[in-house]
């Protein structure tokens, strides 16, 4: 399809992404993703040459952003480097407690329709951290306990949090997470290899006889798996209202794809 254009005033083409654009904003935003960076900070030259821009048009825009303190500059003056005040800010409000609060009534829909319980996971200092979990209506169910921790390399999540990270770089991300076990990693790449094929890890239990980790990932933007969903699928013998396996499988890949993050 074409990308739409309009036109500027003087009949100049303008695209429909350019519609809104405003320069001094984005010059901002460049000046704080370019800082983002860089470890040690930058002068004000290097900024100038890494934009492409005259001193002129970088110097208020730097000064705001000193200002409002998005910005720390040296004691010396020279140099300038990203202030923890985005960090605060973003803590205010932290993605997993939005992600949580967006996953807990879908959670909720998906236990009343399977009659399976289900849990949310993310990676949290080396290990796998429950922050949501919802249960069926029924007086049997399978509870994993909100702030729980789980093992990266023995539980269903984890596993399936470690092989939804790219391959390229999957140590790396584990070493960011706490860990440092490239012998555990190669212990699991078989499981890790039949999640990546099929979408979703699906297995017996490594802690419960007689229930099968059924484990999703929720992908953020960069293509990696920000967090799991997994159901501990429990056969309910007497109960004809209890989904099948494959049903409950179908219900957790629709909801782990609706809650994709942006």
């Amino acid at each position: 399809m074409a990308r739409k254009t309009l036109k500027t005033e003087s009949g100049e083409d303008l695209t429909a992404d350019d519609k809104y654009r405003a320069p001094a904003l984005d010059k901002g935003l460049d000046i704080l993703e370019i800082l983002a960076r860089q470890s040690g900070g930058m002068t004000r030259t290097e900024i100038v040459r890494e934009m492409g821009l005259s001193p002129s048009q970088i110097f208020r825009m730097l000064e705001r952003l000193v200002a409002r303190g998005y910005v720390a500059r040296s004691e010396g003056g020279d140099r300038y480097s990203l202030s923890m005040k985005m960090f605060v800010l973003a803590n205010h409000y932290p993605p997993y407690r939005r992600l949580a609060a967006s996953a807990q009534p879908l959670m909720d829909d998906f236990a009343r329709q399977t009659d399976q319980s289900c849990h949310l996971v993310i990676p949290e200092f080396g290990a796998g951290l429950i922050i949501a979990q919802a249960s069926p209506v029924s007086h049997w169910e399978f509870r994993a306990r909100v702030g729980s921790q789980l093992d990266l390399f023995t539980t269903g999540s984890g596993i399936a949090l470690v092989a939804f990270q790219a391959p390229e770089r999957v140590e790396e991300t584990l070493r960011q997470w706490g860990v440092a076990s490239a012998a555990a990693l190669a212990g699991i790449q078989d499981q890790i290899d039949a999640a990546r094929r099929q979408g979703y890890r699906l297995g017996a239990s490594g802690q419960f006889v007689g229930v099968t980790d059924i484990s999703a990932p929720i992908f953020g933007p960069d293509g990696d798996a920000t967090a799991v969903l997994t159901c501990a699928f429990i056969q309910h013998v007497d109960d004809t209202r209890a989904q099948k396996l494959d049903d409950a499988l179908a219900h957790l890949l629709a909801l782990t794809d609706t809650l994709r993050l942006p």
